[in-house]
Order: C-alpha cells, then sequence, then structure tokens
C-alpha cells in the first residue's frame, strides 16, 4: 500500500509521461492540444481521462445542474450515436443516461473502460498508455465533426 502522498506522486508521473507521450500529436484540427485536459468548449461536456487502481477508463461526461440541458446534451449524443460508433470503429462504449460521481453530482456519461491495470504498476502504464491515446484521439476526431451540434444547446 502507498500512503496519499505517495499514491499522488505516482499518479503526477503517470500523467506527466502521459502527457509528454501524447504532446507531439496535434488535434483532428491540426491545432495543438491539451490531452490530459481536453477543453471541449462546449459548457458542461469534458472528457475525462482516469487512472486508478484496478482500471483505468476514458468518458464523455455531461455535468449541468440543469437537468433539461443535461437530458438535450445527452439526447443529441445519442443522435450522434452512428457517427460516435463509427470513428469508435465499434467498439461498445457504456451510454448511462443518469448517474452519480464521485462528488455526489447526477451525471449523464458515455464511458469505456480498461479493466485489469493498475496506474501503481509502472509495467502497466504503456498499456493504460496506448488505451488512453487511441480513444482521445478517436474522441477528438469525432467532437472536431460533431462539435458544432452541441454548441447551440
Amino acid at each position: 500500500m502507498y500512503t496519499k502522498e505517495e499514491a499522488s506522486v505516482i499518479r503526477q508521473e503517470f500523467w506527466t509521461a502521459y502527457g509528454r507521450y501524447m504532446q507531439p500529436i496535434p488535434s483532428a484540427s491540426g491545432e495543438k492540444v491539451n490531452w490530459v485536459n481536453y477543453k471541449t468548449g462546449v459548457k458542461n461536456v469534458f472528457f475525462k481521462l482516469r487512472a486508478e487502481r484496478k482500471s483505468a477508463f476514458v468518458a464523455i461526461v455531461i455535468s449541468t445542474k440543469d437537468t433539461e440541458r443535461k437530458q438535450a446534451l445527452y439526447h443529441q449524443f445519442e443522435l450522434m450515436k452512428p457517427i460516435f460508433d463509427e470513428v469508435m470503429e465499434g467498439e461498445e462504449w457504456d451510454w448511462i443516461p443518469e448517474t452519480i460521481d464521485e462528488s455526489e453530482t447526477e451525471i449523464a456519461s458515455i464511458v469505456f473502460e480498461l479493466e485489469e491495470v493498475s496506474v501503481f504498476r509502472k509495467s502497466d502504464w504503456p498499456d493504460i498508455i496506448s488505451f488512453l491515446k487511441h480513444r482521445m484521439i478517436k474522441l477528438d476526431r469525432f467532437w472536431s465533426e460533431t462539435k458544432d451540434f452541441f454548441e447551440s444547446i
């Protein structure tokens, strides 16, 4: 087991390594992008990355207290699902219209998880980085094609 401080240092090292690895990769639009803290440019829509003790995941998260807006944004993602599925090459992402996040906030999310890896095993880092890289590049491509449909919501 690690102390909170040790765990924090390991996580920071991982995200620094991931950021350095991804830094030279341009976005689908050819612009420089912060892959660790991806900015969607649409209020209440976030791309979240996590690497934890037992898994890693990539998620699109819709987080707002405005239930109607959350539902409208999620519905727009559902309308874009054929494009999403094509860009993601048929991967089976979990579409969750309502759930509660770690801060007890109601959210909607679309999630893809890699199980049986740990950010605390450096031998797993290449698998986690590859997993995150592959999906974030595809999410960026999807977002560059569909973002305009979300901006007016």
